[in-house]
């Protein structure tokens, strides 16, 4: 492997056992030089701490963690060439930018003109070459994040970690910073590895995701990747909306699978790699909102059997403007969403209409139970 096709970060085999407690178990990744990387996972499944041995700040049970094809397990944490970005950023109140963003440079020696020009460029490049002799608190949330971001990145870090850094802001706040860290990532071309257990913010900025599920990555890949594709049970339920229903394959044919649910219903799911699953077996049927067609049904449709095909009655329509969502009540009594378009006129769907909700077989993703 030469030096540019060296990864800015391997695990291999990687485990952190807190008493009889296995916090990370076994996990082995690579990320390219200059990636946006997201770690994505519910609480407790271990991802900070996968974070923090990166860092230094725990020691591994066993594996081995390379930074630049170098082991750094018997590195300190001041040692290793990656800096990190905190959910609160640990900016000093008592010093204004210029001072915080230069704090590390004067730690490490650099004599004042090289630091003036260090932070100046730095400035520049996260577009807030003014704000040097502000103090901290007359910045914004969105500003303090990117002071926050630029102190680590005047340093040169092979790897810059982030640790759920958008969660104390406001929802607004949060949606406008997914666009600037992804701009800021390719500014400086440095691997970001960003933790976080909130989806919309992984699947928006990342060039790969893991989905960290007790300690183990279930699956790694582009959004769209575990989007569209889940390889099992618990991305397709973690990652995006979906409907879901158990129930037991009653038939194999050409790929697609015949699924009778507990509720009675028979379903069509296109069988893919990595979820085969075999007649008899017990399965969980996913379904995303986004693919249900929601119509109105006439009187003498409502007892058709089609496959995939349900008939039910609006419960209730949340409004969202483009992102407008039916809950339809079905025959078992069970909550079904679908995604609708609300345009204000009498075609609009309302609670108690009656209606039909059809969806396409490759859009059925079925998982051993």
């Amino acid at each position: 492997m030469t030096s540019t096709d060296t990864p800015d970060l391997e695990c291999t085999n990687l485990c952190k056992e807190f008493g009889k407690v296995r916090a990370v178990d076994n996990v082995s990744f690579e990320i390219p030089k200059g990636s946006f990387f997201s770690i994505l996972g519910p609480s407790g499944c271990g991802k900070t701490t996968l974070m923090r041995m990166i860092a230094g700040f725990e020691d591994p049970t066993s594996g081995n963690i390379d930074i630049k094809g170098k082991s750094v397990l018997n590195t300190p944490p001041n040692k290793r060439n990656v800096k990190m970005v905190f959910q609160h950023l640990a900016l000093f109140p008592m010093m204004n930018v210029y001072e915080n963003i230069a704090y590390g440079l004067r730690c490490i020696g650099m004599d004042k003109a090289q630091i003036d020009q260090k932070v100046r460029d730095v400035l520049d490049r996260i577009a807030l070459p003014d704000v040097g002799n502000r103090e901290i608190h007359q910045l914004s949330g969105g500003q303090k994040q990117r002071i926050a971001i630029a102190r680590c990145m005047v340093l040169d870090p092979d790897v810059l970690l982030l640790d759920e850094p958008l969660g104390a802001l406001d929802l607004k706040l949060r949606e406008a910073m997914k666009i600037e860290l992804k701009l800021l990532q390719h500014q400086f071309n440095t691997t970001f590895i960003y933790i976080t257990h909130d989806q919309s913010e992984a699947l928006v900025m990342s060039d790969h995701v893991a989905i960290m599920n007790e300690g183990r990555f279930e699956q790694i890949g582009k959004p769209e990747e575990l989007y569209h594709a889940p390889r099992t049970a618990f991305v397709a339920g973690f990652v995006g909306d979906s409907n879901r229903w158990s129930g037991k394959v009653t038939g194999l044919q050409d790929g697609v699978a015949k699924v009778t649910t507990d509720a009675g219903l028979t379903m069509l799911c296109q069988k893919q790699d990595g979820r085969d699953v075999r007649e008899g077996q017990s399965v969980t049927i996913y379904v995303r909102p986004e693919f249900i067609t929601a119509s109105r049904s006439k009187g003498q449709d409502t007892q058709t059997s089609d496959l995939n095909a349900i008939h039910g009655k609006v419960d209730s329509v949340l409004f969202n403007g483009a992102n407008s969502r039916v809950l339809v009540r079905g025959p078992s009594g069970e909550l079904i969403e679908a995604d609708v378009v609300v345009t204000g006129s009498t075609d609009d769907l309302h609670a108690g209409d009656e209606v039909r909700l059809n969806w396409s077989d490759q859009q059925t993703m079925c998982f051993a139970t």
